[in-house]
């Protein structure tokens, strides 16, 4: 095994034994281990291929097919579905028609007559790269190090230097045919290279096996590490040295929980956004560098790097010990700060737009510098604000090494815009699927780790929403993270152990919403008991309990909400999980049913109060959800059945008759009564009570 130090070689004898033969799976192995390492390549960035003989259907010949990743895809998580298959002599053929560089957009439509397989993947704009170089693996990669050399002034005498002539340089040119006539033209004059390195853009490696490009693409790039590392230091402090220190750790995520939900709500101004912050060593080492204001209004280099990260970042100019408890003083003082990153972006479009650009998009920064705290990325979805946030470390490392050996050069203005406003990309944008009814939006479900708490957040997360589990029990709230991160993705959920009685928990959950997503759009108070007792029997502790739960619980989690919703500006809901005992009296019930009275009508006070905030406060009333549910632990069952002169397995079939339309409703009924209140149709509607009981006469509202 070979031993890399800035690479991980993960490379498996045995696993790539078993693939032997199949040149296709151990194109797949190669791509999921580069896409392993960040270091090597990002989410969704890069490109892998792999030639091999296949039979034509049509005449049985044996022909060349390549074999490569489709558009848009990831070759961290690429898989045979992912992957486009064509036609090399067809591909190469397209040279006859090409119209040259002017018309290079027409070209992509034409690869779909190059396809081999039908059932694979649409082709990217990386297709000829890989086309017209005559190897059988292929490697186009992001790596930190070599785009750092790639970026640098001296970049193309540096490689030369570097590699004795082993490695080609082409200069910076968009991905398209032509680019690929380049690399081949490249390769012509330079017949023994091992490789190329794209100005600006990345690395191009090559093997006759899938382990030998995987290798080769291992030690170009540890060799370029190296030379970095060699030059750290030999020009002076990295960025300049530091110029502010860092707070300390929780002061820096004390800072970044008060400050996130001001920023979404800034980000926000066009259409909800997700955040996701970070305040990893090399972060910080830049943020609080000397250095940090020449080169973050510069902007990337590659052209991956730029279109997730925009034009440039935004810097807060906030004191990192301001008094971020004064919102509405921050949120002016952040107000000049967001409209002059606006008016850039609007004169960057005006500047470099073409007669056929797509539509100014939202002019809102993705990546926000908060020096001495952190870095802040806000974006449509967590996953494309956390690997926006990649990007942006992947070109601080790579502006780190620039100006390490060199000086760090960005892609000029027009040639960004050109990137960024592609008609190509604009199509691809045009094809993604349309937003769910709560993408962008953040929900805390108290108790949501079982039972009604949880069917609730799995509907709003089935509706795009990411959420904040939360649950006494860190068992039960493990096993509901793993469950969730199953059903919709690692991005999709966070954690807090909460207990809605202790205000400090309660901060703590909130701020992890913070820190993890932006802030919160939806709260849900669901998290309850229940206690069933004659009034004799009753005693202080059950009234206590009763009250310190259902009523205080409710009470302090939409205050502290109420705190982060105002904070983003943005408006909200909260929903309270009531019950038709609020407004049916019956035996037994007397602690119970008097404090779900007390969260009704605190609902209509939080209602009436909150709406000039655009705030919507609601109400669910469930009966009798007797499927996983907490409620009916503790001896309610018993107290309702022996309440009733039954016996507790006829309770179901009691509640179900007991109703007008003779249902036993279910944790997911309730989910979907929240569902209405949230999904958009109703955001003209607050103090409201839907009755999910299956329709219990006495407990009509009116």
């Amino acid at each position: 095994m070979k031993t890399f130090k800035h690479v991980e070689y993960l490379w498996d004898d045995d696993k790539a034994s078993a693939l032997e033969g199949d040149e296709v799976a151990l194109l797949l192995y190669r791509s999921n281990l580069l896409g392993a390492d960040l270091r090597i390549t990002n989410y969704g960035g890069g490109n892998t291929s792999c030639k091999v003989i296949d039979k034509d259907p049509l005449t049985g010949e044996a022909v060349e097919v390549m074999w490569i990743k489709g558009s848009g895809g990831d070759i961290g998580t690429l898989k045979k579905s992912g992957l486009a298959a064509l036609y090399v002599d067809r591909l190469r053929n397209l040279e006859n028609v090409y119209r040259g560089i002017e018309h290079e957009d027409e070209m992509v439509e034409l690869f779909n007559h190059c396809i081999f397989d039908l059932s694979s993947k649409a082709p990217s704009i990386d297709t000829p790269l890989h086309g017209f170089l005559p190897f059988k693996h292929i490697d186009h990669l992001h790596p930190d190090a070599a785009i750092a050399i790639a970026a640098a002034k001296d970049g193309k005498k540096i490689t030369e230097e570097l590699f004795g002539g082993s490695i080609g340089w082409v200069d910076w040119q968009r991905p398209g045919f032509d680019l690929g006539i380049k690399l081949r033209s490249c390769l012509e004059e330079n017949p023994n290279i091992r490789g190329i390195m794209l100005g600006s853009h990345g690395l191009f490696t090559w093997g006759d096996t899938a382990y030998a490009c995987y290798m080769n693409s291992l030690e170009v790039i540890e060799r370029c590490a190296e030379y970095l590392e060699q030059n750290y230091g030999k020009k002076g402090p990295v960025f300049g040295g530091e110029k502010i220190s860092s707070l300390p750790p929780n002061e820096r995520q004390a800072r970044a929980a008060k400050i996130a939900p001001i920023l979404r709500g800034f980000c926000s101004s066009e259409r909800n956004m997700i955040g996701h912050f970070t305040d990893d060593p090399k972060v910080l080492e830049f943020i609080n560098s000397n250095d940090l204001d020449r080169l973050a209004i510069m902007g990337t280099s590659c052209p991956d790097h730029f279109l997730r990260t925009k034009i440039q970042p935004l810097t807060l100019k906030i004191a990192k010990d301001a008094d971020l408890n004064d919102v509405e003083a921050v949120k002016a003082e952040l107000e000049s700060s967001f409209e002059e990153y606006r008016e850039l972006y609007s004169s960057y479009y005006e500047s470099c737009k073409h007669e056929n650009s797509p539509a100014i998009r939202d002019r809102n920064p993705v990546i926000i510098i908060y020096p001495g705290v952190g870095m802040f990325a806000f974006a449509k979805d967590k996953q494309t604000a956390r690997v926006a946030s990649e990007f942006y470390v992947n070109a601080i490392n790579v502006m780190r090494g620039a100006e390490a050996v060199s000086s760090y050069t960005a892609l000029p203005r027009q040639e960004a815009f050109d990137i960024e406003y592609w008609l190509l990309e604009e199509a691809k944008l045009q094809r993604m699927p349309k937003p769910k009814s709560l993408s962008g939006k953040i929900a805390l479900v108290t108790g949501s780790a079982g039972g009604i708490g949880k069917a609730i957040a799995k509907k709003f997360a089935e509706e795009g929403a990411v959420v904040l589990l939360n649950d006494m029990n860190e068992e039960r709230l493990a096993s509901a993270k793993d469950e969730f991160i199953a059903l919709f993705g690692k991005d999709a959920v966070a954690t807090a152990v909460l207990d809605v009685t202790q205000q400090d928990q309660i901060e703590s959950a909130l701020k992890t919403a913070a820190i993890e997503f932006g802030g919160v759009d939806i709260v849900v108070n669901n998290a309850g008991l229940s206690i069933s007792k004659t009034i004799e029997d009753h005693v202080q502790k059950d009234w206590d309990l009763l009250y310190n739960v259902l009523v205080k619980g409710q009470f302090l989690v939409t205050q502290a909400a109420t705190h982060v919703l105002k904070a983003q500006g943005i408006g909200g809901d909260v929903i309270n999980i009531v019950s038709k005992n609020a407004l049916v009296s019956g035996p037994n019930n007397a602690g119970y049913g008097s404090a779900k009275a007390a969260q009704l009508h605190l609902s209509r006070l939080n209602a009436a109060e909150l709406g000039m905030a655009k705030i919507r406060v609601n109400v669910v009333n469930p009966d009798a959800v007797i499927s996983d549910s907490n409620i009916w632990a503790g001896g309610w069952a018993e107290g309702r059945a022996k309440a009733y002169g039954i016996s507790v397995e006829e309770l179901p079939a009691y509640y179900a008759k007991r109703t007008l339309l003779n249902e036993i409703i279910l944790p997911v009924d309730i989910a979907n009564a929240c569902f209405a209140f949230v999904g958009g149709n109703l955001n003209k509607s607050t103090g409201n009570v839907l009755n999910v009981d299956g329709g219990v006469a006495m407990a009509f509202v009116r």
